[in-house]
């Protein structure tokens, strides 16, 4: 069975770039404008006809980018500033993120209510758990949060509050909470 799409497709044509080690597409405002939030969006689409899923981000500007992986990148056969051709749909199921490892440690760590609350929120939920936890950079900032986060999930809290959504998150793209520029 195939899901539906939440909203109609966006097709776009835009540049490949780098930031760090990361390769990057931003989408044109026009295209970003076109996806049901600022925040992050679960898409499934396809980059010069190579098939994806993935959650595209916010760029704390209003916008968003996607992270082009490697496997995605060689199937493409693209490169910094090449052109890339994009089609995306935004999509009701979310991927599973992937936990970093300290916070997976602590909730595997944590009572049976807090993993059974882990379990129950949904994948979206989980992606802004994972997302407050990786913002930062700095060990102690980082602890802290994992600590914070099984403390307010043995409360019930089911998102990190205080968070804001539309920021980019990503400590090796972001500059106070804006994606960066070119690397």
């Amino acid at each position: 069975m195939t899901e539906r799409p939440t909203a109609p497709p966006v097709r776009f044509d835009a540049p490949v770039s780098a930031i760090d080690r990361w390769t990057i597409v931003r989408l044109p405002e026009k295209a970003s404008k076109q996806l049901p939030s600022r925040g992050q969006v679960a898409v499934t689409g396809t980059i010069n006809g190579h098939k994806f899923q993935t959650v595209v981000e916010p760029d704390g500007m209003s916008g968003h980018w996607i992270k082009v992986e490697a496997k995605l990148q060689n199937a493409a056969a693209l490169k910094t500033g090449d052109n890339a051709t994009v089609d995306i749909a935004p999509r009701q199921a979310w991927p599973e993120p992937r936990v970093p490892s300290d916070l997976l440690a602590a909730l595997e760590a944590a009572p049976p209510n807090i993993q059974a609350l882990w379990a129950e929120i949904t994948p979206m939920a989980r992606w802004e758990w994972a997302r407050w936890v990786n913002e930062t950079k700095n060990p102690g900032t980082r602890k802290r949060r994992v600590e914070v986060t099984i403390s307010k999930m043995g409360n019930g809290k089911r998102r990190p509050c205080c968070f804001n959504l539309s920021a980019c998150t990503d400590p090796d793209l972001a500059k106070n909470g804006r994606l960066a520029e070119r690397g």
